[in-house]
């Protein structure tokens, strides 16, 4: 579930997936990783598109391909923060959206990410794209879940959205 507030522009997704902190942070910065899970079912982002720099001041890009027509859809961010392996912060600037990615440990091989976005245009917080976003977070659960598939830790990933207070 996730806690939207059209009000104030800014959506939070919260989820608990069963895979190590270090892990899930390495893959939401490496393109090696990103390729397998990276926007909402229906689209792939080819490993050649996606441009990685995480440094403050680094690039953040991807473009999105639709599967079925081949639309594009680029991204570009610039980092603002990183905290290996608690935080990343990424501002676009065409969007105007600034993303915070905040990974807690919660024991146990799990890892609970909350997203924050702020200054989100209203096309991107229609319900659509809503699902959208948490089906990329679900094929993240199980791009995950295939990683640590025989590594002793569960193998599905756990839904544990909530809403947030922000």
């Amino acid at each position: 579930m996730n806690d939207v507030r059209s009000d104030t522009a800014e959506l939070v997704y919260t989820r608990v997936f069963e895979a190590p902190r270090e892990l899930v942070f390495r893959c939401m910065i490496e393109p090696e990783h990103l390729t397998h899970f990276w926007g909402p079912v229906g689209m792939s982002t080819p490993l050649s598109t996606i441009t990685v720099d995480a440094r403050p001041g680094g690039v953040f890009e991807t473009i999105m391909v639709n599967d079925s027509d081949g639309s594009q859809y680029p991204t570009r961010g610039v980092f603002v923060e990183i905290v290996e392996p608690e935080r990343l912060v990424w501002s676009e600037s065409n969007s105007g959206v600034t993303t915070t990615s905040t990974f807690r440990d919660l024991g146990g091989s799990r890892t609970e990410v909350r997203i924050h976005q702020a200054n989100v245009p209203e096309a991107f917080r229609s319900p659509q794209a809503q699902v959208g976003f948490t089906s990329s977070l679900d094929k993240f659960a199980g791009y995950l879940a295939s990683l640590t598939a025989g590594a002793g830790t569960r193998q599905s990933g756990v839904d544990d959205a909530r809403p947030s207070d922000g």
